[in-house]
């Protein structure tokens, strides 16, 4: 398995590396991702992925300091919290049921890299309802069984996603701040380990609120397909 994932981080770095740089922005961005003929059935361990994600974004990224971020697997429905090159947590959540895309109104999770430019919510009681970023007074009933709501709440904290990659992420009909793509709570905790959000990436509440005092606002997040 791990050697699966090494080849895989391998061939995002010969991506990077020798690919041509262009300034061309497009509507439907091409992630350079590369496909492997075996794709890995299990979740690589804590430290293949810690110690592969760092040099990688320390290549891509050299201007930035990644001594602390988060990384989401879609494909595995979870995010890992990064902490010297060693995952010191690691959490179930929900990216978007439509898949990953950044276009305005695709309801889809955006990849690459973001930071979070807003904490939200510090003071906001277990379960408690957010509308336009402002708690209003009610606690969302918590399902726990794969039941829907009468509606996408946003529960307990909220760390609002800035899109740092033009053309990916960032600008135009693209930007994930813009589109409101947050990290928050869900009254609907039976879906998360599946995607099923509008867009935003949904975790447990307890989860949250955990990582919400764990991280600052400025924290890079890379989302990524695998």
């Amino acid at each position: 398995m791990e050697k699966h994932f090494q080849i895989l981080i391998t061939s995002i770095l010969i991506v990077f590396l020798f690919s041509c740089k262009s300034t061309k922005v497009l509507d439907e961005p091409v992630i350079p991702i590369p496909e492997v003929i075996e794709k890995p059935k299990t979740e690589p361990s804590n430290e293949t992925i810690a110690n592969f994600l760092s040099e990688y974004l320390n290549l891509k990224y050299k201007n930035r300091s990644f001594q602390k971020y988060m990384y989401v697997s879609v494909k595995h429905q979870r995010l890992y919290l990064i902490e010297n090159d060693s995952t010191i947590r690691k959490y179930s959540i929900s990216t978007a049921k439509k898949g990953i895309g950044s276009k305005a109104n695709s309801f889809k999770t955006p990849p690459g890299l973001h930071t979070i430019k807003r904490k939200i919510g510090s003071t906001v009681p277990f379960g408690g309802i957010m509308v336009s970023r402002m708690y209003n007074g009610k606690i969302a009933k918590i399902l726990t069984t794969k039941t829907k709501t009468d509606g996408d709440y946003v529960t307990s904290r909220i760390m609002w996603l800035q899109g740092e990659e033009p053309g990916i992420n960032k600008g135009r009909n693209m930007d994930s701040y813009n589109r409101y793509i947050y990290i928050h709570g869900t009254a609907e905790e039976g879906f998360i380990g599946q995607p099923a959000s509008h867009g935003c990436i949904r975790m447990y509440n307890k989860d949250v609120i955990e990582l919400f005092d764990l991280v600052e606002e400025g924290t890079p997040i890379l989302i990524l397909k695998y």
